[in-house]
């Protein structure tokens, strides 16, 4: 990889993040973080997939924290589950357990996951030169409110990287435009590959092509003003005033081949009016923005969401 054009505070001397924080459900019900466990399911809705769930996880002595469940059609509709229970020893049982439901849940044709709640996921934010979003998620991972490791930070721009040294952080600027997509999206891939579960564009101002979503292999949250496709391009927020909306917003889904048309995770409008300047409502915007994307990452994070075709249900 070509250095000359990537830049790295990995050696900032700021003191990195204590121990991962306990997971709320866990703390919340006075369990040891490591014996705590998600397991999330979807398929065609049909009897008897909550009894064999249940009773597999009684057979290992599991107890359910939560569960929530929901159904398209009780007659042949979707069916979506998540729920959270305790076993201990977890780790010396897991495969064990994905054994025993693979073969109980076998008839039922399911897709489900088994994940451990102590597995916080690691995240690469990509940004330009608007700071609200990545600067929102660095402070609430370090206060322990979002269940993820930011492992870098990824620019198309230099101007941030003393933002986030204090974090201690890696940042890696690489150039990217129409002509340089190509190429940068290398280097990005580079860096992705094998090192994070999830991508986040906060305000990522490039298009991310069809081939780099494929080759991450990893979701993808983006987070954009809701006035697309109203005011898309420059300026949006001067159009908007210039249009006397009374409303703005935000909106935070996942990243497919369809630009911001991927499923919808998390969504919120504010009231406005005539009073607001442009700058006023670019500042409220930006409020916006950064609420939806935190509780969008910290849902997908807590594997609150199950995505089915382009939408979501989201627990």
């Amino acid at each position: 990889m070509d250095t000359s054009t990537i830049s790295s505070s990995a050696e900032a001397t700021a003191p990195r993040l204590g121990p991962a924080p306990v997971p709320a459900e866990s703390a919340a019900s006075g369990h040891r973080a490591d014996d705590v466990a998600r397991l999330v399911v979807k398929g065609t809705d049909q009897s008897g997939i909550v009894a064999a769930i249940t009773e597999t996880l009684a057979q290992f002595d599991g107890n359910i924290v939560s569960l929530d469940q929901h159904t398209s059609d009780p007659a042949g509709g979707r069916f979506f589950q998540r729920t959270v229970f305790t076993l201990p020893n977890l780790s010396t049982v897991l495969e064990d357990l994905r054994r025993a439901l693979d073969a109980r849940l076998a008839d039922f044709k399911l897709d489900w996951q088994l994940i451990e709640a102590k597995k916080r996921k690691r995240t690469a934010v990509f940004v330009s030169k608007s700071d609200h979003c990545l600067l929102d998620l660095l402070w609430r991972q370090r206060r322990g409110e979002l269940p993820m490791d930011i492992t870098m930070v990824i620019s198309n721009h230099p101007d941030l990287s003393e933002d986030v040294r204090p974090f201690g952080i890696p940042y890696f600027y690489i150039p990217a435009d129409r002509e340089s997509r190509a190429e940068a999206e290398a280097r990005q891939l580079e860096l992705l590959r094998g090192n994070v579960d999830l991508v986040v564009l906060a305000r990522y101002m490039q298009i991310i092509t069809e081939d780099f979503i494929e080759q991450a292999g990893v979701p993808i949250i983006n987070i954009h003003h809701s006035f697309l496709p109203a005011f898309i391009g420059a300026a949006p927020y001067r159009k908007a005033k210039e249009r006397g909306v009374k409303l703005i917003g935000a909106t935070a889904h996942y990243v497919t081949k369809d630009l911001d048309e991927g499923p919808i995770i998390s969504q919120d409008v504010i009231h406005v009016s005539h009073r607001e300047s442009a700058g006023d409502l670019q500042r409220r915007g930006a409020d916006v923005e950064r609420r939806v994307l935190s509780h969008a990452v910290q849902a997908h994070c807590e594997d609150r969401v199950i995505r089915d075709g382009n939408v979501t249900i989201v627990f």
